[in-house]
């Protein structure tokens, strides 16, 4: 369906963010439609992450809205933020699994604070989520006892553990060798497409964001706005702008 005809899961308007009297980011907005993965990218610095933990409520902007299924997260207070955050899952660069307590542990932990379901259904669906993730076999391992990109699938796991209709993923292949960050993507694709969950990632990762991308938006370190937003081959082959074009294409600068 065409994006001018559908209402989207997430609409920003007039974001800006900063502190201290600094901006970092300045009258930012954009929307992200059901079902897609949404990509954010650019330079080192640019905000791509200070971006995305605006948007799952980590921090309240200087100014504009983040609405998420039409509910405003910047300024819900109480139940309704609550209610708000229980519609997303977040999966943070390194995992941020604990330690001490095995995969399915963790991914019990939004169960046991957001439901009052009993025990057994917990675990049941604790498992199914690690199994939607390859990793049933791995449920009573401890996260040092598994490697780097199954700790990223768990990570999924627990935020897909109540279900939310959008995922919200912080630079899923940071440190994963190449077969594995293929592999995570095609992990991504496939929850995408089954579960009709939607998706916004931030990296950096040329071959991911490639890979995964239905839509991106490219944030710029000196303008701090959005630069370029589209379709990464079409921005790849056609963007106007000469630095969207060299960052998709790996070209470095001519000094």
């Amino acid at each position: 369906m065409d994006a001018s005809v559908r209402t989207p899961i997430i609409r920003v308007r007039h974001f800006t963010a900063g502190y201290d009297g600094k901006i970092l980011l300045d009258d930012l907005s954009f929307d992200v439609y059901p079902g897609e993965v949404f990509v954010i990218l650019g330079g080192s610095g640019s905000g791509k992450s200070t971006l995305l933990k605006h948007m799952i409520g980590l921090y309240r902007p200087l100014q504009g809205s983040i609405l998420i299924e039409g509910e405003d997260i910047v300024s819900a207070e109480g139940p309704q933020r609550l209610k708000i955050l229980t519609r997303i899952g977040v999966m943070y660069q390194q995992g941020a699994l604990f330690g001490s307590m095995s995969l399915l542990e963790n991914v019990r932990l939004p169960l046991e604070e957001y439901t009052d379901l009993p025990d057994d259904a917990i675990d049941r669906i604790a498992l199914m989520k690690l199994q939607l993730v390859g990793l049933g076999q791995a449920a009573y391992k401890l996260p040092d006892e598994i490697s780097g990109g199954m700790r990223k699938r768990a990570a999924i796991a627990r935020a897909m553990a109540l279900d939310p209709p959008i995922l919200f993923l912080d630079e899923p292949s940071a440190g994963l060798d190449p077969i594995t960050s293929a592999e995570l993507d095609q992990l991504i694709i496939s929850i995408a497409a089954n579960l009709k969950i939607t998706f916004v990632v931030v990296t950096h990762e040329l071959p991911s964001i490639e890979a995964i991308a239905d839509r991106v938006i490219m944030l710029d370190k000196q303008t701090k706005k959005i630069i370029a937003e589209g379709k990464p081959q079409e921005l790849r082959d056609h963007s106007e702008n000469s630095w969207v074009r060299q960052f998709f294409n790996r070209e470095a600068s001519v000094a």
